[in-house]
């Protein structure tokens, strides 16, 4: 792999000290009622035994195993130098949204760049990835059509259609028959969207695009892929989904992702066909009444699209850590689900069990997030581990020693 040139090095952070977070408001054991009456009632509780528990780590170094950073780019001064020239170049802010003023060259050009990247004639932007599927779904769809998402699709996507008021269904996870019996048992009096997750972000698993795209074809359905986790991290050169299967990127309809994953900016896409871009730019809300993204962000994101050009061999070397680390847990007997990408968990099912797992990882300096109800189901909680690029196997290999420690 060619040498990353000097920057911050992403897979070490420095943790806050207990005292500088929320100023202080944890360590001075202010009393909180929880009444039912209050807005912050009895189901904060919860949260705030566990922020509380967070807030005990010291500022000391430790090894970062849970950063979405999967190509190690965070810190990398040919992204760092594009950002600040572009700030240089046209400041901090556009002035405006997309639709008025807000608009500059860079916009345009990032915009055909991923498009290019995607392997589709056209790509819209956003404040956030999540924004970016409220704004397909809500645009797009109307309370007489239906959607059938995966059952661990992204919270966004549930969000997207309530907003848009359709009608949801659910299949199992992963599963084409479930999908199929969704399909046959309820004709729709409009149209069908079929949505999933190209890698699903807390198991780690990919979509079976092959089945889901032929299942539209037959069904005469559309078909949406959330490339959020997926992008910069599946195929040869990062381009996605579509790309580890072998598949067009035009038999699916729509693609959304995140700029802010493996593309180390901020921000949200959707790449679609010219006709589905150009009305999203006049209806889609997020797009109209957001503030467009700003100069540097969109820099970084051209920056780092050419470096994905350039150095494919960061896609191959995450594999590679990745596969190292999730056969190295599973030696030690951990339960890492069906995960095959850099997203690991290590399933603990009690929610007690995990945090107090992670707070002891911690204290051997690995930050590893615990994930608990409701971003998982009850009774699955677990440690969620990304690895990125950036990890040396010393880095892995001192992971795996907590690791084998701990489960001693």
């Amino acid at each position: 792999m060619t040498d990353k040139p000097k920057g911050r090095d992403s897979s070490l952070v420095v943790s806050s000290s207990s005292g500088g977070l929320f100023n202080g408001f944890f360590i001075s054991k202010k009393n909180c009622t929880f009444d039912k009456a209050s807005l912050v009632d009895s189901r904060a509780r919860r949260v705030f035994d566990m922020v509380t528990r967070a807030c005990e780590a010291e500022g000391r170094q430790m090894l970062m195993l849970s950063s979405y950073d999967y190509l190690g780019l965070i810190g990398d001064p040919r992204i760092d130098d594009a950002a600040v020239d572009a700030v240089r170049k046209y400041g901090t802010g556009t002035g405006g949204v997309r639709l008025l003023t807000g608009t500059i060259d860079l916009h345009h050009q990032m915009e055909k760049e991923l498009a290019a990247f995607k392997g589709m004639a056209h790509a819209v932007t956003f404040s956030s990835g999540y924004l970016a599927n409220l704004a397909v779904v809500s645009a797009l769809l109307a309370p007489q059509d239906r959607v059938l998402l995966d059952s661990l699709s992204h919270r966004s996507l549930v969000d997207a259609c309530r907003l848009a008021g359709v009608t949801l269904r659910r299949f199992a996870h992963n599963d084409p028959a479930s999908l199929r019996r969704e399909l046959e048992a309820c004709p729709p009096s409009g149209r069908t969207l079929i949505v999933a997750d190209g890698v699903f972000s807390m198991d780690g698993d990919i979509c079976r695009l092959p089945e889901l795209i032929a299942l539209k074809k037959e069904f005469g359905c559309y078909l949406m892929i959330d490339e959020a986790h997926a992008s910069g991290v599946l195929g040869a050169t990062g381009r996605g989904t579509d790309e580890h299967y072998g598949v067009a990127a035009t038999d699916v309809d729509i693609w959304t992702g995140s700029l802010a994953k493996a593309i180390p900016s901020n921000g949200g896409f959707v790449a679609v066909s010219q006709e589905i871009g150009i009305y999203l730019q006049h209806v889609a809300a997020p797009f109209i009444f957001s503030a467009a993204l700003c100069p540097a962000a969109v820099a970084a994101v051209r920056a780092t699209l050419d470096i994905l050009k350039s150095e494919p061999e960061r896609v191959a070397r995450l594999r590679q850590n990745a596969n190292f680390l999730r056969s190295g847990l599973r030696a030690l007997g951990y339960d890492t689900g069906n995960s095959q990408t850099p997203v690991i968990p290590v399933i603990l099912g009690d929610e007690a069990a995990t945090t107090i797992f992670a707070g002891r990882l911690r204290d051997q300096g690995i930050v590893v997030t615990p994930v608990i109800f409701p971003a998982v189901a009850q009774g699955s909680a677990r440690l969620r581990i990304c690895v990125t690029a950036a990890h040396t196997r010393q880095h892995l290999e001192s992971a795996l020693d907590a690791f084998r420690r701990l489960r001693a």
